[in-house]
């Protein structure tokens, strides 16, 4: 490859070449790219060494407006210019078919490929099982990992020599490892010949063309390393001409029927390059030649010209250069006062910090003794006082929380005693698969009262590894409790454990909600929760577990797919190497111990007994209504017993099913928190108060953001109370009391007798305007004896039920009532102020008969129209 760019690029005299090697290391090839970014460079042509690890410096490169040319192997990301390579999958392929061709009956063939993570060797071997598929006549099918080089593959194979026995061909990925394959043979002394193909097919001492003329493999697919193409894609592109994103390059195989020819042809491809560079040598000589006379020419002008300027030049720039000295001097000594404030600062924040980490450590453990001498005296009055179902329930929640505080308490002293203080482990040598049994074993009643199927699955009885048993247990308990949290009735947690390369892997997989990638990306931050609605923690669990997995020198990741499945993959190094001295510590597994520290963790997941609202048994409905919207089923249960002593209550668990609810039912007030799956309660506020159908219903916001910025924007969204967690009930029932009584005022003010034009303005828009639109069709279809709901739902845009729902809630009254009062009220105008006969008014105000008319017009003011007329005229 390099070979061709150099044959291409002497084409191009006046283009800087630069070229670096990695030598297989993908993390020094990313550290090259960026000191070759740092340099300046107008295209960069590079050949992954994995697929993945090059996609971030590759987008880098992109957002600095440079080209990529992507050749020879692919990244895992289509972030790249343009892509110049051979299609491995076809390679494989044709590997494949030929390999079928050359080898007949039913064979055991071996497979070496190159390194796992690498994009030609996925494709490679996906393309060759691909062919050998179609074909049927591959009795068994061997693999072995030779990583590209010939060390790996000497390795792999002096491993596995028995498996050659059995082997009647070798396909490997490169030929170096087909190389490899048949020195090994020839030390095997096997007696029967074994096909060898390879990959790559190079010129030159040593590479496949020369092995297969020697014979020593029977054939190779040549892989156009296309650098030749690379480079002219890379002018189309700096030239601005048309190119090919992706151009694949043609490839054959080569055995000894045109291994001659190819041969050839290379070394008068290499004659033909050496006549190239021999002519740019010469020249080059000759531009030399040429500058060297040009530069004589021009430095005596020069010097002329100098020789006239120098001397009245020399002494303006010494003035110049004494002044800059001393401005140099008066910033310099400026920096040095600023690098001693900010060294001084440097240490105050120090100091400051460490004093706030002493206080936090004090603050965390203080907590802990009171909630210790809460839980005892709880404890004895849930087992032993004689209590009703409320008063235990109300006990049970508390003894729950406790044990919540405490988990919070513990995790906050852990974390600082890894992050801060430097903790180290006491690790153990112990079987790892009784202690993830012993912490699943803890969770069983919980999975069976959830119907959810939690399993560990391990093809091994036993897997001793070196861990500390009093912080890789808080790990596990994190984890499945935290799957708990997010997985639904019915679902599955499932720990599957296996060992390979010296190496443990626990993975512990749960289809419950999941996560968006970029939360996955941030989810081991501390005290980081994913956006999703559903803040189950405190954003310390998963923070804490990476710190505990790193200190036993593992690692920890997580996929995670929407709404499908999330897994965490822990892995752990096997033995003890890996440990320090003062690391390691001789401890045994305590059931007792874990079981004691699982009841922190199950007090989250454990839901509160539920004994019922007061409205359960109180058959007559409230004369006042509450809808609850809160995703916390404990205080979702508190607030329902306690607000159902004095109204009905309707409950929602989250925003989009509480909008739901309040658009179904109506209710005279609502309560919502702030943080809310689906929909938050402020963006649940703005939906309903937009909405004409519910726009008059007052709402209070639940929160336990304090800062006066959050309360603010409560009130933006058009709350019309916010409170802040801990709330006093009292405080809160108040608070409903209020509200329900200034929407009882506002009711009277739209149904009394003062005329329309006199009233206070409504508060709410939306519902002055409902009200306007309401009255005003009323008034002008008055005299309409057919005027039905019907009418007026269409006529205003909302349903029968809701334009019922809204004018009982704004004005106390059902629609057919309103109408008769507004028609009486007319009619008691006309018979004041007008000149009409009785039946005239009668039809004006939509009687269809003057009997009707007369007979309602005296149950509402005790005597007849004529009568009131006539009281009115005397």
């Amino acid at each position: 490859m390099l070979d061709e760019m150099k044959m291409e690029l002497s084409l191009h005299p006046d283009v800087k070449f630069v070229y670096t090697d990695a030598r297989g290391n993908s993390s020094r090839q990313v550290a090259q790219v960026r000191q070759i970014l740092q340099k300046g460079v107008d295209l960069l042509i590079i050949s992954p060494n994995e697929a993945q690890p090059l996609n971030i410096v590759v987008k880098e490169t992109l957002a600095k407006g440079i080209p990529v040319v992507v050749i020879d192997r692919k990244t895992s990301s289509n972030d790249f210019t343009a892509y110049v390579g051979a299609d491995n999958y076809q390679i494989g392929k044709m590997a494949g078919n030929y390999f079928i061709s050359k080898n007949k009956g039913q064979i055991n063939a071996l497979e070496i490929t190159g390194s796992p993570a690498s994009s030609p060797a996925i494709e490679r071997a996906k393309g060759f099982a691909d062919a050998l598929t179609a074909a049927k006549r591959i009795r068994k099918l061997y693999k072995l990992n030779g990583n590209w080089t010939q060390n790996s593959a000497d390795r792999a194979l002096s491993r596995h020599k028995d498996m050659l026995k059995s082997v009647d061909a070798i396909f490997a990925h490169n030929d170096v490892m087909a190389a490899s394959a048949r020195r090994t043979l020839e030390v095997m002394n096997l007696n029967r010949p074994i096909f060898i193909l390879g990959v790559d097919g190079l010129p030159g001492a040593g590479g496949g063309l020369e092995m297969i003329a020697n014979k020593m493999i029977q054939a190779s697919v040549l892989y156009p390393t296309g650098g030749k193409e690379a480079v002219q894609t890379a002018f189309r592109i700096l030239n601005r001409e048309r190119f090919e994103k992706v151009s694949i390059l043609r490839s054959l195989v080569i055995d000894s029927t045109n291994v001659q020819l190819m041969q050839m042809q290379w070394e008068r491809i290499n004659s033909q390059q050496k006549d190239i560079e021999r002519q740019q040598y010469l020249l080059e000589e000759q531009r030399a030649i040429y500058k060297s006379q040009a530069t004589v020419l021009n430095i005596v002008i020069i010097m002329l010209v100098l020789v006239v300027v120098t001397g009245g030049l020399a002494f303006y720039f010494l003035m110049e250069n004494r002044k800059i000295n001393r401005s140099l001097e008066a910033k310099n000594d400026h920096i040095l006062q600023q690098r001693n404030e900010l060294i001084e600062m440097s240490a105050r924040a120090e100091m400051a910090t460490e004093a706030k980490l002493n206080f936090f450590t004090n603050i965390s453990h203080e907590f802990r003794t009171p909630l210790t001498l809460m839980l005892g005296p709880i404890e004895d009055l849930i087992h032993t006082a004689k209590l009703n179902n409320d008063q235990l329930g109300f006990l049970k929640l508390a003894h729950k929380n406790i044990f919540i505080l405490m988990k919070l308490v513990n995790q906050l002293l852990d974390y600082r005693k890894i992050e801060y203080d430097n903790q180290t482990i006491h690790a153990s040598p112990n079987n790892i698969i009784d202690l993830i049994n012993e912490v699943i074993g803890n969770f069983r009643h919980i999975a069976h009262k959830r119907n959810i199927d939690l399993r560990l699955f391990s093809q091994e009885k036993e897997c001793t590894v070196w861990f500390d048993i009093n912080m890789l247990d808080k790990v596990f308990f994190n984890l499945i409790s935290n799957a708990f949290k997010f997985v639904g009735d019915g679902g599955h947690i499932f720990i599957h454990l296996h060992v390979y390369n010296n190496t443990v892997q626990i993975d512990v997989e749960d289809n419950g909600i999941g996560m968006t990638s970029d939360q996955a990306t941030h989810i081991f931050e501390h005290f980081y929760q994913a956006d999703n609605g559903l803040s189950k923690g405190s954003g310390l669990g998963l923070a804490l577990t990476r710190e505990i997995i790193q200190l036993h020198h593992g690692s920890i990741t997580v996929k995670s797919i929407k709404w499908q499945s999330t897994v965490f993959t822990i892995k752990l190094p096997l033995g003890e190497k890996h440990l320090k001295e003062d690391e390691k510590f001789e401890q045994v597994i305590d059931p007792k111990g874990i079981s004691e520290q699982a009841s922190q963790y199950f007090a989250e997941l454990e839901t509160t007994t539920s004994t019922g609202t007061p409205t359960d048994n109180f058959k007559e409905p409230r004369e006042h209504s509450i809808l609850i919207i809160e995703d916390n089923n404990d205080l979702l249960h508190l607030l329902s017993s306690k607000l159902g002593e004095h109204y009905e209550i309707y409950t929602a668990m989250n925003g989009r099913s509480g909008v739901n609810e309040a658009f179904e039912n109506v209710p005279d007030l609502i309560i919502s928190d702030v943080v809310l799956p689906e929909l938050s309660g402020r963006e649940l506020t703005e939906r309903l108060k937009s909405d004409i159908r519910t726009s008059h219903i007052p709402i209070i916001l639940l929160t336990a953001q304090i800062s006066l910025e959050h309360q603010i924007a409560g009130m933006k969204a058009m709350a019309d109370a916010y409170m802040t967690k801990p709330f006093n009930f009292p405080f809160l029932l108040e608070t409903i009391t209020n509200l329900l009584r200034n929407r009882h005022i506002l009711k009277e003010h739209y149904t009394s007798e003062i005329k329309t034009n006199d009233r206070l303005p409504v508060s709410k828009t939306l519902d002055k305007k409902f009200i306007n639109d309401f009255a005003g069709y009323i008034e002008q279809n008055l005299s309409n004896e057919h005027l039905n709901v019907e009418d007026i739902s269409k006529a205003i845009g909302v349903s029968r039920i809701q334009l019922y729902r809204k004018v009982k809630a704004l004005l106390g009254y059902n629609i057919t009532d309103y109408i008769m009062n507004r028609r009486l009220k007319k009619a008691q105008y006309l018979l004041t102020n007008e000149d009409h006969t009785i039946s005239m008014i009668t039809y004006m105000v939509g009687f269809s008969t003057p009997n009707y008319f007369s007979t309602v017009f005296k149950a509402k003011y005790g005597c007849t129209p004529t009568e009131y007329k006539k009281q009115q005229r005397t």
